[in-house]
């Protein structure tokens, strides 16, 4: 078994990096170009409709353009803050139901691939809805019954449910990119993956052979917004920790994708001052689901006391400044959620160790003890080590158990975890992560309802379809918030943290605006070197 004094004092001794790095194949790209590495081992692939990794999603987003776009470093908070993409301007019938979107006029795609128009927009975003080219996202989509052209420059989508929040629910993902119709049928389905034509800021210039190498891309000359603030932009890939940290020090790379674990930020600002960290809250969102299919977490008793026993406070503190509080389904930055301010208090589950024995006590359970696993990665072991810690400290020991991250989450849909765990990034969008994590739709097998909620006892399916069929967005809000706090009165799932998206800056490398929300991608046109 594990437990985080060990994990923590092998985790300070690895962040503790001294020394430097040879300059690498990836960093010699010349003065004009920013150079920017992910933890990941390779890109998968830069077709919008099929990404299947974060770290493409750069690439992507930097190529294409969606409709509409969010204000830079942030969330928008409402529907009046969606800034104009490729549309100019959109409205909306009164049932919340028929959307209409006017494009803009002469926007270009790369090499020559001719003027975008609305077979594109269509043709792009009905590939999402076909299940043989769809990816992941495709179930963001499942609400539109048909996209219509009522001109080369008109777009009308007409909607299955209403749908108040339709601009940034479907429309604002790196999977509603516009890519160009005649591209794809030229080059083909696979070809398309690795060569990607749109209209963004930037151009696929170079796909290196080197999965590591990762891709070059070049400013767009024809862009119809405004150009780029550097020439190029290289995005490598760097799995290992030190050797992407060691080349961020060594001034090899431009910026580099953090570490959410405690102790490595302060570790490299001792190192390094003049560092940048940008953290896009909620990023991530980090979360407990009990597995109702496991006695004795049936007891509501039970659930409730573990609850009590965490103190989400300190963990928050301690996965500071990726890491803040969070109170409901949503985290505070979603459209609607609970806050400090605003979260009931029989619901709220501040730290309490006396309430936690007493309910066990009333459940009949003395000297608890239960297994659970966890993924090795960085932030789920950091997290999960410090619930069993303060587990503890109320009684209840949780024998913890850490798996290679794949097998961690293969294992978990599987129903096979007491205690699951879950870091998972949604778009601003309330009903969506109810639909994901505690809709019964979900609870079957591989789905993320892993409580099983809905399934062995009852859950909210029809709180959810109430919201979803609600046109008013203060009434859909309203339902969506009555909805968590029957899912945290019934003890099932237990918002940890947000765990935000992380990336450091070299020393005089400057992105132009401040992060402040948001999830794990941003806008690097503006980013400079000095």
């Amino acid at each position: 078994m594990v437990n985080r004094r060990t994990f923590l004092a092998a985790g300070a001794a690895g962040a503790i990096l001294a020394g430097g790095l040879g300059r690498s194949a990836w960093a010699q790209d010349g003065s004009d170009t920013l150079r920017v590495a992910f933890a990941a081992g390779g890109p998968r692939n830069f077709d919008a409709a099929k990404i299947n990794q974060g770290a493409d999603a750069w690439t992507i987003n930097h190529v294409h353009d969606r409709l509409v776009t969010a204000p830079l470093g942030r969330y928008p908070e409402s529907l009046d803050e969606l800034q104009p993409g490729l549309a100019l301007s959109w409205n909306v019938a009164e049932d919340a139901r028929t959307w209409t979107f006017k494009l803009r006029e002469g926007v270009q795609f790369h090499k020559g691939y001719g003027e975008m128009t609305s077979d594109d927009v269509k043709y792009s975003l009905e590939r999402m809805l076909d299940p043989e080219r769809a990816g992941t996202s495709r179930a963001v989509f499942e609400n539109i019954a048909s996209i219509e052209q009522t001109g080369p420059y008109d777009v009308v989508f007409s909607l299955k449910r209403p749908d108040p929040l339709f601009p940034v629910s479907s429309l604002l993902g790196y999977s509603t990119n516009i890519m160009s119709r005649k591209a794809i049928e030229e080059k083909g389905e696979t070809a398309i993956e690795f060569d990607p034509i749109g209209t963004g800021p930037y151009q696929v210039e170079k796909v290196h052979e080197n999965p590591a190498d990762g891709v070059t891309l070049v400013a767009n000359p024809d862009y119809w917004g405004e150009p780029p603030a550097t020439p190029r932009i290289h995005f490598s890939y760097v799995a290992d920790t030190t050797a992407r940290t060691l080349a961020l020090l060594s001034g090899d790379l431009d910026m580099i994708e953090g570490v959410r674990a405690p102790g490595w930020v302060p570790s490299l600002e001792q190192q390094r001052p003049g560092l940048g960290f940008d953290v896009s809250r909620p990023g991530s969102f980090f979360s407990l689901h009990v597995n109702l299919r496991i006695k004795p977490f049936d007891d509501v008793r039970v659930r409730q006391a573990i609850f009590y026993a965490i103190d989400r406070k300190e963990i928050a503190q301690a996965m500071a400044p990726f890491g803040a509080e969070t109170y409901g389904v949503n985290p505070p930055s979603f459209l609607g959620a609970f806050t400090a301010e605003t979260i009931p208090d029989d619901i709220r589950y501040d730290l309490d160790i006396e309430k936690s024995q007493a309910l066990l006590a009333e459940a009949g359970i003395a000297n608890f003890t239960f297994d659970a696993y966890t993924s090795q990665r960085e932030d789920y072991s950091s997290i999960a080590l410090m619930v069993q810690e303060q587990l503890r400290r109320a009684g209840i020991t949780m024998n913890l158990a850490v798996k290679e991250h794949t097998t961690f989450h293969a294992d978990q849909v599987a129903g096979t975890n007491s205690l699951s765990m879950l870091s998972a990034a949604f778009p601003p969008v309330p009903t969506v992560p109810l639909l994901q994590y505690l809709s019964s739709t979900s609870a079957a097998e591989g789905g993320q309802n892993l409580s099983r909620y809905g399934l062995e006892m009852p859950g909210i399916d029809e709180m959810i379809e109430a919201a979803l069929s609600e046109a008013n967005l203060d009434r859909r809000l309203e339902l969506v918030r009555e909805a968590e706090a029957q899912v945290l009165r019934d003890a099932v799932y237990l918002p940890i943290c947000t765990n935000g998206f992380l990336m450091v800056r070299g020393v005089g490398v400057d992105l132009g605006y401040e992060v402040e929300s948001g999830g794990s991608d941003w806008d690097l046109t503006r980013m400079t070197r000095t």
